[in-house]
Formats: C-alpha cells, structure tokens, sequence
C-alpha cells in the first residue's frame, strides 16, 4: 500500500494535556482516516486527536485538528481527488509500425 497524503492541522485546536514527551521530543497522537469520498470540499477525511479506550466508551467528543487529501496512489488507496480536475488515467499504449529502412 503506497500513497501520498496532505493536510492542514489547526494547532490552535491542539489539546496541550493530550502532548507527551517522548525520548525524542514531544509528540500528539493523532488519528487519520481516508474515506472512499471525498465531501463537498475535496477532502476524504479527517484528522483528529487520538483518543483512549476511556474517552470513546464515554463518548466523549472529538477533537478535529483538520482534513486530509490523496494527492497520489498506487491503487491501494482511494483515487486521489485533485479538487476541480478529475483524475487521469494513464495513455493507452500505442504500437509503433516499424517502417524503418534497415
């Protein structure tokens, strides 16, 4: 499974409680999802803080940090949508006549 993906995070909307230190850094989990479609905007999915087993049992409200585009696949991932231009096919091939002298 191969593709490209880019997004736009709102780090305003960055938790500061759910930011941990690791060995490297500090980090955020966060979660992706890639829909089949994309919405009315071209994005085809969400990114969103990672939640524990804890906050989704209690239902516990989303943290939305931004949206997600396909921008390449090798056809594992969903057709990449490519805002107004629909997305190309590759040229059928074409046998060349061999009309050379020699």
């Amino acid at each position: 499974m191969a593709g490209i993906v880019k997004a736009n995070i709102n780090l305003d909307a960055i938790p500061k409680e759910k930011i941990y230190k690791g060995k490297k850094g500090r980090y955020l989990p966060i979660t992706i999802t890639i829909n089949d479609e994309a919405d009315q905007f071209g994005n085809q999915g969400p990114v969103i803080v990672d939640q524990s087993k804890e906050e989704r049992e209690a239902k516990v409200e989303k943290t939305y940090l931004g949206n997600v585009k396909v921008v390449w696949t090798n056809g594992d991932f969903p057709e990449p949508n490519f805002g107004d231009q629909p997305p190309q096919k590759p040229a059928a091939k074409v046998e060349a006549e061999d009309d050379l002298p020699f």
